[in-house]
C-alpha cells in the first residue's frame, strides 16, 4: 500500500505548467464585470511560493503586473461573487482549462480598504479575510475541486462591511508540492471594487507579507497523508455580529456543504487521485516551470536560460 501511495503521489506531483492559473474575471450577483475588467493582472500564470515576498499581496515579482484596469466595480454588500479562474489570459473559462485537478488546496478571499481602488498602490497592511474554504471531510473534496467542477468559485460579501473602495484579493493555494518549503503554490490577483450599502464593520487586519510563514501548517503540508487534517493559513474570516477573530492561529479547518461554511476538527480519510501531464523541453533543456528532476524522472535535468532546477521534494524538481 505504501508503494501504491508513493506512486500516486509522484504522479500527481508531475503536473506542472498545466496547473497554473489566473483569477481574471468575476461576476456580481450573476452579472459579469467583463474579462480582465476591474482587475490587476499579470500576463503570466505562474505561482508565488515565497510567502515573505511583496508579491504575495496581489501577485507581481516573477509575474509582473502589467494589466491595470481603470475601472472600479460596484458591489452591493451581501452580493454573491463568482470568481473565474482560467489557465492563461487566452483561456475561456466556459470551455478551457481552469487549473490541473492535481493542484488541490484551499481558496480564501481578503479585502483591504483603500482611498481609490483604481489608483491606490498595493497595500502591505490592512487586509482582513471574508471567506475561506479548505478540505470538506464529508465529500473528500477541496475548495479547488469545487472551483473546477463549477467553473467558478462563489462566495458572499458580508452585509456588515463598511462601504467604500477595496482591493479584493482572491487566493488559491495548490498543495501538490507543499511537503517542503517553498513548495506550496499561491495564486492570487486583486479586483478593484466599491462596496455599496453595508454597515460599519472595521475589523482587525493582517499584513501581506506577514500573514503567512513558511512553517505554517497550511503552507507546509503533505497532501498525500491520510487522514487529512488541514489548517487553513491566515486569520479566520470576519463575521457580522458577535466577536470578531483577532488571531491567525486555529486548530479548526473549513468544511463546506453547498454555499454554507462551517468549522470542524474531525479528520476524514481520503485518497489521492493521480494526474498525468506533459511538459515541453527545448534542445534537451526543460522549459520554464517544467519538471527537471525527482525520483523516477527520466527527462531533462537542466533548464532553459534564466531558470534553474529547484528541488521541491524527493519526487519533483521544477525549472524556476
Amino acid at each position: 500500500m505504501k508503494g501504491i501511495a508513493r506512486v500516486a503521489a509522484a504522479a500527481a506531483l508531475t503536473s506542472m505548467v498545466a496547473g497554473h492559473a489566473i483569477f481574471a474575471e468575476f461576476e456580481v450577483n450573476g452579472v459579469s464585470a467583463g474579462k480582465e475588467n476591474g482587475l490587476r493582472l499579470p500576463t503570466y500564470d505562474g505561482p508565488i511560493e515565497d510567502v515573505t515576498s511583496a508579491a504575495v499581496a496581489c501577485n507581481g515579482g516573477p509575474n509582473p503586473l502589467v494589466k491595470f484596469s481603470p475601472n472600479v466595480i460596484n458591489v452591493p454588500a451581501g452580493a454573491e461573487i463568482t470568481a473565474r479562474y482560467i489557465h492563461t489570459l487566452d483561456t475561456d473559462w466556459r470551455t478551457g482549462l481552469i487549473i490541473d485537478a492535481s493542484h488541490k488546496g484551499p481558496i480564501m478571499v481578503y479585502l483591504s480598504k483603500v482611498s481609490n481602488a483604481a489608483t491606490a498602490p498595493i497595500p502591505s497592511s490592512g487586509w482582513f479575510k471574508i471567506h475561506e474554504e479548505g478540505y470538506n471531510s464529508a465529500t473528500g473534496k477541496w475548495a479547488v475541486d469545487r472551483l473546477i467542477a463549477d467553473r467558478g468559485y462563489k462566495f458572499t460579501i458580508p452585509t456588515c462591511i463598511a462601504p467604500g473602495n477595496y482591493l479584493m484579493r482572491v487566493e488559491l493555494i495548490a498543495l501538490h508540492a507543499a511537503g517542503s518549503y517553498p513548495g506550496a503554490q499561491l495564486y492570487m490577483e486583486c479586483a478593484q471594487i466599491n462596496i455599496t450599502g453595508g454597515g460599519s464593520l472595521s475589523p482587525a487586519t493582517v499584513n501581506f507579507p506577514g500573514a503567512y510563514a513558511g512553517t505554517d501548517p497550511g503552507i507546509k503540508f503533505n497532501l498525500y497523508t491520510s487522514p487529512i487534517n488541514y489548517t487553513i493559513p491566515g486569520p479566520r474570516p470576519v463575521t457580522c455580529g458577535g466577536t470578531q477573530p483577532t488571531t491567525a492561529a486555529t486548530t479548526a479547518r473549513t468544511t463546506t456543504t453547498g454555499a454554507a461554511t462551517t468549522r470542524t476538527t474531525t479528520p476524514a480519510t481520503t485518497t489521492s487521485r493521480a494526474a498525468t501531464t506533459t511538459s515541453a523541453s527545448t534542445g534537451g533543456q526543460q522549459a520554464a516551470w517544467g519538471q527537471c528532476g525527482g525520483i523516477g524522472w527520466t527527462g531533462p535535468t537542466s533548464c532553459v536560460s534564466g531558470y534553474t532546477c529547484k528541488e521541491l521534494n524527493a519526487y519533483y524538481s521544477q525549472c524556476q
